[in-house]
């Protein structure tokens, strides 16, 4: 075992007893700099994911601990899927906190969409769940865009004090603050990134030059967002990845469309209206009749209609209704894939989704 040597990469303590647990490195790694453990070694080098199975209650506790000290918290949440990044309680968790919301992923929405509208309907939409953040700056990790907002918005906000990052899996944390070291020219290694969540397996604390620290958290895990459900090639085609294209679907009353084999939107009752679909560009979407819809779905699962690549612990559909009345666009949000804008005219709509995975109606992000 090693002297508390933690993997600059995850987070995880580096050991050389037992490669089936988290930090296992080879002895003769050890004496490489910055040593990182072999998990991380294979996602940087070979695109390899190993699943690890997480605890969601100790990565509430550890945010509890972090709005009793005096430091400055950020909160990177993805733009892209708003309400399946959300963290359940953070409004009571750290309600005391001075937080800085980060919205990440806005390269993915068209360049059409207004940057002040969507920095406001984020404010409004953390106030509405009970959360008055002190900022909100839009961004993209993955492309740089407006990272000197970010590094602006941190160094005005943070007044000599430690900066926490924290988010659910998949939002961009470690993207992000690995651009920042970039943007500052920090000497501090780089942080693994993998588009699996769960990559960050303990915190990694990152010195700043006033002996404080810029320190990373592990993803909290959501079972109630679709994305955690997946499979790793089954992830890279349900998030984006490049600006969204949306694709409209003028349906009559009885149609249907598959999302994969994943998710399936009905159109049951209400006069012929477009549907506008915002989802993954790789995601294959298939229409077809309601009456035909079950047998597609048992006979075309996990090929046409795919993904799921695999359904080994992937839950039963279930189905959730809505009924629109006409007039102000609604988003329908299916958590960890993506939304459909309904609500033009009236509509009765039944959405199909792996059980525990709720649908919810929110007013039109765009």
């Amino acid at each position: 075992m090693t002297d508390e040597a933690r993997c600059e990469g995850c987070g995880a303590l580096l050991q050389t007893e037992d490669p089936g647990k988290p930090g296992y490195v080879p002895e003769a790694a050890l004496e490489r700099e910055n040593p990182v453990c072999r998990r991380c070694f294979r996602i940087r080098h070979y695109n390899e994911v190993a699943r690890v199975e997480q605890d969601p209650d100790t990565y509430l506790r550890l945010l509890q601990r972090i709005g009793q000290t005096d430091s400055l918290v950020v909160w990177v949440c993805d733009l892209f899927d708003f309400a399946g990044s959300w963290i359940p309680g953070i409004q009571r968790y750290l309600a005391q906190s001075d937080l800085v919301l980060v919205a990440n992923k806005i390269d993915l929405f068209p360049k059409s969409v207004k940057r002040n509208r969507l920095r406001e309907w984020v404010r409004r939409s953390a106030e509405r769940r009970g959360l008055r953040p002190a900022d909100v700056v839009l961004c993209s990790a993955a492309k740089g865009l407006h990272i000197d907002e970010v590094i602006a918005t941190i160094d005005r906000r943070r007044q000599g004090r430690d900066v926490y990052v924290v988010g659910t899996t998949n939002v961009g944390k470690s993207t992000l603050i690995n651009r920042i070291l970039r943007e500052e020219e920090a000497d501090g290694g780089e942080i693994t990134t993998s588009p699996y969540p769960g990559t960050t397996l303990d915190v990694i604390r990152i010195p700043l030059e006033d002996g404080r620290a810029l320190i990373d958290t592990p993803g909290i895990v959501r079972r109630d967002r679709l994305s955690e459900w997946v499979s790793p090639a089954d992830l890279r085609v349900i998030v984006p990845r490049r600006e969204i294209h949306p694709r409209v679907y003028q349906l009559n009353d009885s149609q249907t469309l598959f999302f994969g084999g994943l998710v399936r939107f009905d159109f049951v009752s209400g006069p012929r209206q477009p549907f506008v679909c915002y989802v993954s560009n790789d995601l294959y979407i298939h229409r077809t009749k309601r009456e035909r819809a079950d047998e597609v779905y048992s006979r075309h699962r996990g090929e046409l209609l795919s993904p799921p690549s695999e359904f080994e612990g992937l839950p039963e559909m279930e189905r959730q209704t809505f009924r629109l009345s006409e007039g102000e666009k609604k988003d329908l949000v299916i958590p960890g894939l993506g939304w459909i804008v309904a609500g033009k005219k009236a509509a009765e709509i039944h959405m199909w989704a792996p059980r525990g995975i709720p649908v919810e109606v929110r007013p039109a992000i765009i």
